[in-house]
């Protein structure tokens, strides 16, 4: 079977209690490709994720991860993922190279793999001279660095990034901003990128508009914005700014 999407979503609804937080949501990510997933906080964009990690239960639609069914097949779906989520990942008080040997434990990567995989992953993120260093003596773009080296360190065949760049400086979220798509450029692996930060998001990118619960708009962010801009487009679809 030839899988061309590194993620389908196709008509996933959830709901807490009485609240519906996402509506018949679908969306693709093609292999190799820069997704955007738009939004305000509290659009949904963190449910989405919570679902295509399992951190809750998706009971309504479907969701295929490299073409494995994440309800079928979740082991196998799970381990094509790397995931950085908004909240901070890496153990403080052990050192770049610890954190990266104890993921790759998780996913059952043995030391003697590990050791050369975490030189290659490091060195990937502009990390290699800082592998020994303790996160807490990291800024906070290093940091943010580490946790997508320890995202790649199963080489998954895609990224997800909740708000990645959340309260770094204007040079640290253009740097991993940057890498995210070097990633992509060099090495092949897919991003889904979640953001409200209409900055992050370029003209040739692919851009999916996500606002209370559901999917407004999917395609190109250049042709989403038209001539009057993303921001106006955003406006009107939304009502609110971002």
């Amino acid at each position: 079977m030839l899988v061309t999407a590194a993620l389908e979503i196709d008509q996933v609804s959830h709901n807490f209690g009485a609240v519906q937080a996402l509506k018949d949501v679908s969306l693709s990510v093609p292999r190799g490709g820069f997704t955007a997933l738009l939004g305000v906080n509290g659009a949904g964009k963190t449910t989405l994720f919570s679902l295509i990690t399992r951190l809750y239960n998706n009971r309504s639609g479907v969701i295929r991860v490299a073409g494995h069914d994440l309800r079928r097949e979740p082991t196998r779906a799970l381990a094509r993922l790397g995931v950085v989520f908004q909240s901070r990942a890496l153990d403080a008080d052990l050192t770049i190279r610890q954190n990266l040997l104890y993921h790759a434990s998780l996913h059952g990567i043995p030391g003697r793999l590990a050791r050369p995989r975490i030189e290659e992953v490091l060195a990937q993120v502009d990390l290699a001279d800082r592998a020994d260093a303790r996160v807490t003596a990291l800024s906070g773009g290093q940091a943010r660095r580490a946790e997508i080296a320890r995202a790649l360190i199963h080489r998954p065949d895609l990224l997800l990034l909740d708000e990645a760049t959340v309260g770094l400086d204007v040079k640290s979220r253009a740097e991993v901003l940057a890498l995210t798509r070097r990633l992509i450029a060099d090495h092949g692996v897919s991003a889904l990128w979640a953001t409200h930060i209409m900055d992050e998001i370029e003209p040739d990118d692919d851009l999916v508009i996500l606002h209370r619960g559901q999917v407004l708009r999917q395609g190109r962010a250049a042709t989403i914005a038209g001539p009057d801009g993303l921001t106006r487009a955003f406006l009107d679809m939304t009502g609110v700014a971002a």
